[in-house]
């Protein structure tokens, strides 16, 4: 099999992971290498349902030892199987930056024979790049769950960014269609690699020059709809992850059904992209907005309306708290008003420093007045025509939520100008 036979296999079995969106760090090319990586980020193109595919997503094999239910590349599924060694892979990678064709490497793998002979390749061809290539730009690694301490730390310290896949949001989910896998190794090299980065960072205050270790931090990415978890059980883990392992970013993949089995949603069952996108947007607000998940649902309402964004929802839930004037709001209130985003908030603290802002100069500060105007006041009035009365609210936010969702169930675009919302959940402006 020659290597661009691999290529198409391989690649093709990449697609079901979430990729990095960007680099979260500064590192500069050197004489006689090649890239750079820059805290901006890499430059990004995206597929028509908005995710990201600007770096080489490929695996390095897709002959796995493992037979998780829903995988494509599960042993017991007839697939074509195809492994790169190290030399293919990086030769292969540095021939696409030299074309401009990718600013990175996103590096996953199967599991080959066992968690450390997949490691090694993994390490080896990282090596090549870094060591005989001399390649400076974005690579993310993905660890391999059960591979030893040794070996991920090696693959740290010549990854800019780790990640560990838990995948599955319950131990329960976890044992019935990935029978291989445990929660207990899934969350130990999350462990030492949280603790491996803190490390990292306080050797590099004290030697300008030491070792930097996975310097982009980690993340992790769990399915969304191969499992009956609700809204408010992802968030829960989610906030939990955050906190205990410092994760820098957790991706949410809505479930493409691939294989069929009795214990997965049938074939014919559409992704659920609008729920992974309101997932989304709650991380957002668990992250930037100082949100908990308990304020975002309850037992009671434990997944998300797919017509409301969740900070309208939770703004629908608390009329007590609206309107609020944006002459005299804190910053932490304004961040609380559907429409007003952290870079926009921070705008009007400013602006009204020099003088009483009017929903014109909302509108120019960045603020949303689509969704803003139903819970805002300027000067004490309201925007005309609007009804500040709770079932008039509902109606009216569930209504344009409805004609922009209409015909888009199955797929969500970043350039339908009319999908705010979407481009509100990539740039945080929520």
């Amino acid at each position: 099999m020659d290597v661009l036979d691999k290529l198409t296999i391989l690649a093709d079995a990449a697609k079901y992971d979430a990729a990095c969106t960007s680099s979260g760090l500064d590192r500069a090319s050197r004489p006689g290498g090649l890239g750079a990586t820059m805290a901006c980020g890499c430059c990004h193109s995206f597929s028509a349902d908005g995710r990201c595919i600007t770096l080489l997503k490929v695996l390095q094999s897709n002959a796995c030892s493992y037979d998780c239910t829903y995988c494509v590349n599960r042993r017991s599924n007839d697939t074509r199987r195809a492994t790169f060694t190290p030399r293919e892979l990086a030769e292969l990678t540095i021939q696409f930056y030299r074309r401009n064709y990718i600013e990175g490497l996103f590096l996953s793998s199967a599991v080959v024979q066992s968690p450390d002979h997949t490691c090694e390749l993994m390490l080896e061809t990282l090596r090549i790049l870094r060591q005989e290539y001399h390649f400076f730009g974005y690579i993310h690694a993905k660890a391999i769950p059960g591979a030893s301490r040794e070996l991920l730390a090696q693959l740290a310290m010549l990854a800019d960014r780790m990640s560990v896949n838990i995948e599955l949001p319950s131990r329960q989910s976890l044992a019935l269609l990935a029978p291989d896998k445990h929660k207990e190794d899934i969350l130990k090299p999350m462990a030492f690699l949280r603790d491996g980065i803190a490390q990292g960072k306080q050797e590099l205050v004290r030697y300008r020059h030491a070792p930097r270790f996975a310097p982009a931090g980690q993340s992790t990415q769990l399915i969304v709809g191969a499992t009956p978890e609700t809204d408010l059980q992802i968030l829960r883990l989610s906030t939990a992850m955050y906190q205990k392992y410092a994760l820098k970013r957790v991706f949410y993949s809505a479930y493409l059904p691939v294989v069929e089995h009795k214990n997965l949603p049938a074939l014919a069952t559409r992704p659920p992209l609008l729920r992974e996108h309101r997932l989304y947007q709650a991380d957002w607000l668990l992250r930037y907005y100082h949100f908990q998940a308990e304020e975002l649902l309850d037992e009671q309402e434990p997944n998300f309306n797919p017509y409301l964004d969740p900070k309208c929802g939770w703004a629908i839930r608390h009329p007590e708290q609206f309107p609020v004037e944006v002459n005299r709001a804190e910053y932490e209130t304004l961040l609380r008003v559907p429409g007003i985003g952290v870079k926009s908030a921070r705008r009007i603290v400013t602006a009204r420093r020099s003088g009483r802002l009017d929903f014109a100069g909302l509108k120019k500060l960045g603020v949303v007045l689509k969704r803003a105007k139903y819970f805002t006041l300027c000067g004490g009035k309201a925007f005309p025509g609007i009804r500040m009365e709770h079932d008039a609210i509902l109606r009216a936010l569930l209504s344009d939520a409805a004609l922009e969702t209409m015909g888009q169930a199955d797929q969500l675009s970043l350039f339908d100008p009319t999908m705010e919302d979407v481009r509100a959940c990539i740039t945080g402006q929520m």
